[in-house]
């Protein structure tokens, strides 16, 4: 009897430890962090969203696809690196194709050829960037030299001058972190929503 008097004070003991620990680590806990979170970062607690027209339109942490009704990429807009999983945060993750894979040397040639292509360029003039995936594949960057190839196609499918998306492109263009860190880059979505608002411009 005393034994099993112990063994119900041990598991009523277990029980309690376990309601409070419950609320404390999974519920005063998270409270309190992204209290703090919000409180000291601001919207980068939130997932640094993006709002135009009075919604929300995407992060500047993910990347998103530009393509038009058919499916195939919009030339009113600037377009992002290649993604194998189309942009979809919950499936990130590389090709896992090794530098030397005869099938990635494949999509790559093919990849810059399109991309040459598409934006009236000597094949020799695409950059890395704009025929090949980042690692975690929804990068919302893309480097300089990419941005720039494609302001010719972007100014004409928008009507726009080839000297005005220029400059929205260096003015949107960032720097290395802390000056050393990284590479410069640019943030295509928030280059698409400051195209959207030059005078004249068709897209959106």
């Amino acid at each position: 009897m005393i034994a099993v008097f112990l063994q119900l004070r041990t598991v009523g003991a277990a029980c309690r430890a376990l309601l409070v620990l419950t609320v404390v680590t999974g519920v005063l806990y998270p409270l309190a962090v992204t209290g703090v979170a919000r409180a000291a970062f601001g919207g980068k607690a939130d997932g640094s969203l993006v709002a135009a027209d009075g919604r929300d339109v995407g992060s500047e942490l993910i990347g998103q696809s530009w393509n038009g009704p058919d499916g195939r990429p919009d030339p009113r807009w600037f377009q992002p690196r290649p993604s194998p999983s189309g942009y979809d945060p919950l499936a990130t993750g590389g090709s896992q194709l090794g530098a030397s894979d005869p099938t990635l040397l494949a999509a790559v040639r093919a990849a810059r050829e399109e991309v040459a292509a598409f934006n009236g360029v000597p094949v020799s003039a695409v950059p890395p960037d704009a025929v090949t995936g980042s690692a975690s594949a929804v990068d919302p960057h893309i480097s300089p030299a990419y941005a720039r190839l494609q302001t010719a196609r972007v100014a004409e499918a928008n009507g726009l001058p080839r000297a005005a998306v220029q400059r929205l492109v260096e003015e949107h263009t960032e720097g290395r972190d802390l000056g050393f860190l990284g590479a410069e880059r640019v943030n295509v979505l928030l280059l698409n929503l400051a195209l959207r608002e030059l005078p004249g411009a068709t897209g959106g």
